[in-house]
Formats: structure tokens, sequence, C-alpha cells
């Protein structure tokens, strides 16, 4: 009878587009903008709160960028091959001395141009003999020097507050002479699994139990997002557990992410939860997998319930739960990349929910697995993407889908 009661409480409730979902929910996002001063090797993953300046010219001096000889390109001869002595030697790391007019540096790659010299032939197209360093004709100003400041200009602004810091940006903010940066203070995240049946690898695996991979999977998620994660394990079946859970989570995180409980059976009581303790802002998406996706909040804080299957855990986590904890830790939200891509798969009975199918992308062409089932997790650790089928459409092979890479919604 409550099941039932509950089914005709929620049915009236269209389910809400994809796009128009995740709209929704980025514009509930109270942004949180705690502050802190790190040191440049424990920046990875974190989000710039200041905008750094460089404190150098990049590279700081006109250099070589190749094992030659350095000269003054007034000394050649104009089309006709120019014999040199060789003065002085100059290897990375040295400081060089001032170049003799009339003669040429031995040189090597990222080496400091000796002051009188503004042009580098590499050794290949050089020799030497008794008459000295025979240098080609048709030789062009400056070439193979790479000027002061040809990267970055000392006093210039780098990268952007709410940048999400990856290895290739702060080995800029390394060579930019940056060794502390401010950045927002990590959000803590609460995960909880509900579910019964559900126990921990390593423990004995009793009839009707299975292993509890959301709890891991989650961990990874918000970990590589560097978060902070509160793990508080799993909640029994039961109203009172799950609001007693739930509030807990409420003073001690940011924002609350739970797996499970959020469908209309006698067992799931996350949206019940939700209502006693705050209010449920929104409930089932118009998407496959993962249409019993809840949102709301427990007092002040913001709760994900994400569906207990883990396919539909995963992608829900990605497709909404991910930029909104990006928009809230401070971060700047870039737009998801997908590419159009070549089916090699047909679809003859259309889906009235927008579908997202595990994939692989490979030579060209793009292909589901053949289950796709919720339940299985194995295809999305072999998928490398997915393809994007929107709602009451069909597909033909050769036909041109989107597919979006897992790089674009992971990390």
């Amino acid at each position: 009878m409550a099941d039932a009661i509950e089914n005709i409480k929620f049915k009236v409730q269209p389910l809400i587009p994809v796009s128009e979902a995740l709209q929704q929910l980025l514009e509930d996002v109270k942004t949180t903008r705690q502050v802190e001063l790190i040191n440049l090797d424990c920046a990875l993953h974190r989000i710039l709160a200041d905008q750094p300046i460089s404190l150098v010219d990049v590279p700081p001096q006109d250099n070589s960028s190749m094992d030659g000889y350095a000269l003054a390109f007034a000394d050649l001869n104009v089309g006709a091959e120019t014999i040199l002595e060789q003065s002085i030697r100059i290897a990375a790391g040295d400081a060089p001395q001032t170049l003799k007019a009339g003669t040429v540096a031995r040189i090597f790659t990222g080496a400091e141009l000796p002051k009188g010299a503004d042009t580098i032939i590499m050794q290949e197209q050089v020799s030497v003999d008794q008459a000295g360093v025979r240098l080609p004709a048709k030789v062009k100003l400056r070439q193979n020097v790479r000027p002061k400041g040809q990267d970055i200009r000392r006093g210039e602004l780098l990268h952007p507050v709410g940048r999400k810091l990856q290895p290739a940006d702060i080995g800029v903010l390394a060579s930019a002479g940056i060794n502390q940066l401010s950045v927002y203070k990590p959000l803590k995240v609460a995960i909880l699994s509900t579910g019964d049946e559900l126990v921990e690898p390593g423990e004995p695996l009793a009839d009707g139990k299975i292993y509890n991979s959301n709890r891991a999977m989650l961990n990874a998620l918000i970990q590589q997002l560097g978060m902070q994660v509160v793990d508080l394990g799993k909640v029994s079946d039961t109203l009172e557990a799950t609001t007693a859970a739930l509030a807990k989570a409420a003073q001690c995180a940011d924002l609350i992410i739970s797996t499970g409980g959020v469908s209309v059976g006698e067992e799931d009581h996350i949206k019940a939860a939700v209502d006693s303790l705050g209010q449920l802002n929104m409930w089932r998406i118009k998407l496959k997998p993962g249409k019993p996706l809840a949102y709301g909040w427990v007092d002040n804080t913001p709760i994900f319930g994400l569906p207990g299957n883990p396919a539909s855990a995963l992608i829900t986590f990605c497709l909404f739960a991910r930029p909104y904890l990006m928009k809230l830790q401070g971060g700047n939200l870039e737009k998801t990349l997908s590419f159009k891509v070549l089916a090699d798969f047909d679809i003859v009975k259309k889906c009235t929910r927008e579908e997202y199918l595990r994939g692989v992308y490979e030579d060209g062409q793009v292909r589901p697995f053949t289950n796709q089932s919720s339940g299985m997790l194995s295809t999305a650790s072999k998928a490398n993407g997915l393809i994007m089928i929107p709602a009451d459409s069909l597909v033909a092979k050769g036909q041109r889908v989107d597919f979006i890479p897992f790089s674009q919604l992971l990390g």
C-alpha cells in the first residue's frame, strides 16, 4: 500500500530532461570560497583562488635551441662560407663571457647567448679544421635563438582564478618562479551507501549479499577532484537509520552523496529522509541509466542521492554531481567536449529517455557494449567514453553520433 501511494505521489511529476536538470542544479549552487596558501608541490588538482603573476621572463635570457656555434650575424660573409676562430665555450648553466668580435662561441642547447652574439648555427652545418670554424652561407639573423620572454613575460598574469591545476599548469608556475599559491580549501564530501545486501570487499560473501562497489568508486572519484572524503559507510535500510546518517553527514560535510534508496520501493528511504530534514528539489531525470537521481538539501547542506546500480551511479555522478561539486568548490566550468563519430551499430527501437551507452571508440568508429545493464560496472571500466543518444532517436550504422570521452567526465 505504501509503495502504491509513493508511486502515485511522484508519477505526476514529469521526467526532467538532462540539460534542464543540469542547468537547474548549477543555478542552485551556493559556492564556498574558503582560501588557504599551499606550496607548489601540493597543488595538483587544487583550484586557484588568486591569479598568479610571473616573477621572471621565461626564458630569462636569449638562449640556444641547438647544439652549435653562436656568432654575430654581421661577421658573416654575404652569400659565401665564413671561417672564424672559436674563442669561448658555453654550456647550459654557464654565465657566458662577452663574445669577442670576429669569433664564434661553441654553445649547447639551453645555454645563454653571450653578449656580442645574435645568431646560432647548428653543429651539423659546421665543420672545424686547422683553419678554424667553417660556417655556411645563407644564414638567417637570430636563427636557432630562443628569445628572452618567448614563453612568459615578467609580470604576466598566468592561470585564471577557478582553474583546476593540472601537471602542465604546475610546470608553468614553477618556470615562472612561483612556489606558493592561494587556493580554495578542499570541500568535504560525505558518502554513504544504503542497502542491507551490501558487504565490503574482504568480508565473507553470504547468500543474498553483494560487494559494495559504489563506496570505493565514489571515494576515488571525489579524491580525483582534489576533495576530501568523509566516509560514513553503510546505512541500514530503515527510515530511522537513513535519517540519522543524513543528519550526521550534514554536520560534518559541505555536500552529501548517497547511493541507493532513491527509487519507490518499501526499502528506499532517501527521499523521505531528505523531506523530513530539509527539502527534495529534484527527482527523476529523463536519462538512461540513472532516472532515479535525487537532489535536495539537508539543513543547509546539498545532497545528491545517486542510484544504487553502479553504472547508473557513475554516469549520474559524471553528468550532475561532478560539475556541481566543481562550481561549489569555486572552479570554472568548461564545456564538456563531445565529438561526432561514426556509429558502428544500429538502434532500431526508440528510447523515451536520453541514453548514455558505454562504448569504445577506435579506428574512427564507436560501438557500444551489447549489455548496457545499469548493474554492470565492468563495461564502464572497459569503455573509453559514452555514446549519447537523444530521446526518441534511431541510429543507423554509419550515422554520426555524439561521443564523450571519459577524459572529459573524470578528474
